[in-house]
């Protein structure tokens, strides 16, 4: 047994677990100032200044130019530079996602679960909208941070607390989460791509306007026809986040009530 003050949680894993690379984010993740030069110099940055730099481009930009050269260039410094602080651009990127995770306000202890899950899920969706590329992630890889197992302790917590139990805890949690990425990717990098493209929504769709007339076949789409005449596709509401999360949560609440 390794010395109990040698981790986080006075527990050190066996060197044979996982991989280097593995153990070098999680160190990175968990213990930061290990980054930091003990010896010699004061350096010129720190970690922390290379994680803000990436999360700014990123916001600026999108993920597509997030580069270590471009991180180097923001703070003034050499891009090797910046290999002493974190090995390359993946592992750079599990530092962002984990700070912009730090934003998050998480719930009181005593809010009723459905409370709890709205306020977390509100919370989450301004974190996309400062931050829409965290849309562009495999959310099957996110970082194992602190500030992310933070968040989805809470939100774990809220689902548990409305008296589901195991993989039903596990499912239903991945039902919110997913219906907020979808609506969170359909609304929030629309808006995004607007800005960066300085094409709206609306004039994207009108430079497509003669299909309706030209290709549309309400033989072939009927449904989508009827629906449309009924106006639905003029509804707002029928894209709103809060109403869509309103109705899965009223379902959540049935299937316990049945139970």
């Amino acid at each position: 047994m390794a010395d109990d003050t040698s981790g986080p949680g006075g527990y050190q894993p066996p060197a044979e677990l996982g991989t280097e690379q593995g153990r070098r984010i999680l160190e990175l993740l968990w213990e930061p100032q290990a980054a930091t030069p003990s010896r010699g110099p004061k350096p010129k940055i720190g970690l922390e200044d290379v994680i803000a730099a990436g999360v700014t481009i990123a916001d600026a930009d999108g993920l597509a130019q997030l580069s270590m050269r471009k991180v180097a260039t923001r703070l003034g410094v050499g891009a090797m530079s910046l290999y002493t602080y974190v090995p390359g651009r993946d592992e750079l990127l599990e530092l962002m996602v984990n700070l912009v995770h730090a934003e998050l306000e998480l719930p009181a202890d005593d809010l009723p679960w459905r409370t709890s899950v709205e306020q977390q899920v509100g919370e989450r969706w301004r974190m996309y909208e400062r931050h829409p590329w965290l849309l562009e992630l495999n959310v099957a890889r996110m970082p194992i941070g602190p500030h992310v197992l933070d968040a989805d302790e809470a939100l774990y917590t809220a689902v548990f607390r409305a008296g589901l139990r195991g993989t039903d805890v596990v499912s239903t949690t991945n039902l919110i989460v997913w219906q907020l990425l979808g609506a969170a990717r359909s609304q929030i990098m629309e808006s995004d791509e607007a800005r960066r493209t300085g094409t709206s929504a609306e004039a994207y769709w009108n430079s497509r306007a003669s299909f309706w007339e030209t290709y549309f076949d309400y033989r072939r789409y009927p449904t989508m026809a009827a629906v449309w005449e009924a106006g639905g596709f003029d509804d707002d509401q029928a894209y709103a986040f809060d109403r869509l999360l309103a109705r899965l949560l009223d379902g959540l609440e049935a299937g316990l009530r049945d139970r």
